[in-house]
């Protein structure tokens, strides 16, 4: 069974081999750590990165993105980003309508060449594509992260946007039906790729609870979320939703809105809730912490959450997957640690 495959069926209850695990080693990490030691990393776990060869180099050049602390970036909205680490994605510090008085003026950019953080070539994207699924990987387009209520944020404030949803601010409608209809040309063109799966990051929560009402996601944000969806789900494509934070809020609607894989996070959420409220239901792509056990527990409590997470979320007919990121700050003993019991668990059989 391929990876592509063993995929599928994880997502489709089809009694995988397997639980497939992603282990995302974050840029900045390269500028904290021995690079020899995380090639060896790699190297040693060959189920999480399969076919790893060591690079001659690595690119430590983040200069015209999100997560370059040197200068800001101006995103295709017109949102002003900063950082202060190299390789973290920076956080919005102008707002091109944080008066809406701009907004006469104000345009969506150009879904053709743009793709929100940046321009996109198209035909490449499309041959990329092609290519991986020539050699039977599997392929996923994806929208932008933040792609509706955090754009909506980037664009207004967060506190802004949270009075004229309260306010029911006429012009937000509109703002909505701009954003909206660039991400759907988005959408349309992954899904003329014929991708496997189509991907709506966006985080909605905080450390507890999540960043708007109930009330406001249904009304504001949820529509927008079932029309982008509705063209994947028409044509077959699965539906892979992100969010970090505590969702237990809103989950029902987001998976109502025609959601087949949910990432979110492990202990923020709660194990126990995840399996009771997903377990058989829906598939869980597992986020796994990166806040307490894995940044500060030893080797030994880290493979007993993985073995805990496994236990009581997997199953023969499938429905999870597992995904860390790694940032700056982990203890490289316990990264490897991470990176053993991910491998040591995801047989199913």
């Amino acid at each position: 069974m391929t990876d592509r495959e063993n995929k599928i069926k994880t997502i489709r209850f089809d009694h995988p081999d397997y639980i497939p695990m992603m282990f995302c080693i974050n840029g900045a990490c390269w500028n904290h750590y021995e690079h020899e030691a995380l090639f060896e990393l790699m190297e040693n776990h060959p189920l999480l990165f399969p076919g790893y060869q060591r690079p001659k180099s690595v690119n430590l050049d983040f200069s015209g993105t999100v997560a370059c602390k040197a200068q800001p970036f101006t995103d295709d909205f017109g949102c002003v980003w900063k950082t202060a680490e190299d390789g973290i994605t920076g956080t919005v510090v102008q707002h091109p309508l944080a008066d809406w008085a701009a907004f006469a003026y104000y345009t969506a950019p150009d879904p053709e060449t743009h793709m929100g953080l940046g321009p996109i070539d198209w035909q490449k994207e499309a041959e990329n594509i092609r290519r991986a699924k020539e050699a039977g990987q599997f392929t996923a387009g994806g929208l932008r992260h933040g792609h509706t209520f955090l754009q909506l944020c980037d664009i207004r404030g967060y506190e802004n946007l949270l009075f004229d949803m309260e306010d029911e601010e006429p012009r937000l409608w509109k703002l909505i039906e701009l954003v909206e209809n660039f991400n759907l040309r988005i959408v349309e063109k992954y899904l003329s790729m014929d991708v496997d799966m189509m991907g709506y990051a966006e985080d909605l929560g905080m450390q507890i609870g999540p960043m708007l009402s109930q009330k406001n996601f249904k009304t504001y944000i949820q529509p927008s979320y079932r029309r982008l969806m509705k063209p994947a789900k028409e044509k077959g494509t699965m539906i892979h939703m992100h969010s970090d934070g505590d969702i237990r809020l809103l989950v029902d609607d987001i998976i109502d809105s025609g959601v087949d894989v949910i990432n979110l996070q492990d202990l923020v959420n709660g194990i126990d809730w995840i399996a009771a409220r997903f377990k058989g239901k829906t598939c869980v792509d597992l986020d796994i912490d990166r806040q307490s056990v894995t940044r500060f527990g030893t080797p030994a409590q880290i493979d007993s959450l993985i073995r805990e997470e496994v236990e009581k979320l997997s199953d023969p007919a499938g429905g999870l997957m597992m995904i860390y990121g790694m940032y700056p700050g982990i203890p490289l003993e316990n990264a490897a640690a991470l990176m053993d019991a991910m491998e040591r668990y995801m047989p199913l059989h």
